[in-house]
């Protein structure tokens, strides 16, 4: 293969060689997905039906929702549909698109947590100002900036990636298709140099990111530490806590599945992480930040309350209908 134009398709790496653990590769991801679609789905209904949710973090909650819904809708349906009918390919062009949209959502979403660091940081350290700093149009602005920097970066990355020639097979060692894996393909020197410096860009842009998230709780541990009581103490350690946690794992699955070292590297193991941080945090992420928000907590109870009236209502007339 002379070039990237003369690939029709890629291989991807199928998960079992065995008909049954296929099919039930087939209905965990189908579960993982459900479930990530339904929680994110509430999440995404509370918010906007509630006016008691209509609060910059409940804005920001929303829009990390989207991300999450984009990254799973993004690689899942194509690995079902591979284990579902025995197949491991994908085409040159679902490839690109699929590659572009997950790094677009997963670029957007750590731009969103960290907005929602500094969501954080001002309601604990400057909350005389929060009304301020954080008015509506200032959350648009941000929400925006978080978006178009996604767009950006996977524009970006896509058009470099699939303007490489590419004369090393087909075969992706992955999934689903990701920037690491077209790049091993490549016999271009100055294409991929050109793409390990973007890729070094990026995690510059990233080390700032976490440099600011790391800065930004310092300066809420101890504006916490300085509140008096302990209840308020126990009060702002819970508005934080969902947060840290889903940048604690975003960041941790995200970068032991790119920096672990190449001696513990395996097929298995990489499916499995790769698994791991584009499929768990989007399912766990709306549970997460739903255990320690009661207002959350009392909207989805009454979303779900109303769902149930309304089906029950529907029924009873079905009934009657048919009597």
């Amino acid at each position: 293969m002379s070039n990237s134009s003369s690939v029709p398709q890629f291989l991807l790496l199928a998960f079992a060689d065995r008909r049954e653990l296929q099919l039930l590769h087939f209905w965990l991801f189908l579960g993982i997905s459900l479930a990530a679609l339904l929680a994110n789905g509430l999440i995404l209904s509370a918010v906007a039906c509630d006016h008691h949710l209509h609060t910059p973090m409940g804005f920001f909650l929303l829009n990390l929702s989207l991300t999450d819904l984009g990254c799973i809708c993004t690689t899942v349906p194509k690995a079902m549909h591979n284990s579902l009918h025995n197949t491991t390919t994908i085409s040159y062009t679902g490839c690109a698109a699929q590659l572009f949209f997950f790094a677009f959502f997963m670029s957007a979403e750590f731009s969103l947590l960290t907005i929602m660091c500094y969501d954080r940081y001002v309601a604990i350290c400057k909350p005389l100002h929060y009304g301020t700093l954080l008015g509506s149009r200032a959350c648009a602005h941000m929400a925006a900036a978080a978006w178009a920097t996604g767009f950006l970066y996977s524009l970006l990355h896509t058009a470099n990636t699939f303007s490489l020639p590419l004369c090393q097979g087909n075969a992706l060692g992955q999934f689903f298709c990701e920037i690491p894996h077209i790049l091993k393909l490549s016999c271009s020197h100055s294409g991929y140099f050109r793409e390990i410096g973007l890729l070094m860009l990026s995690a510059c842009f990233v080390f700032g990111c976490f440099v600011f998230i790391v800065f930004s709780y310092v300066q809420i541990f101890r504006a916490v530490l300085r509140i008096p009581s302990q209840q308020g103490r126990h009060k702002a350690f819970s508005t934080c806590l969902p947060h840290l946690v889903v940048v604690s794992l975003f960041l941790s699955t995200a970068a032991f599945s790119n920096l672990k070292p190449p001696s513990i590297s395996s097929p298995s193991l990489d499916l499995a992480l790769s698994v791991l941080y584009s499929m768990v945090p989007p399912a766990l992420n709306p549970v997460i930040y739903s255990l320690r928000n009661q207002e959350l907590i009392d909207s989805l109870r009454k979303l779900v309350a109303t769902f149930i009236e309304s089906n029950k209502v529907c029924l009873f007339f079905c009934r009657r209908f048919r009597m």
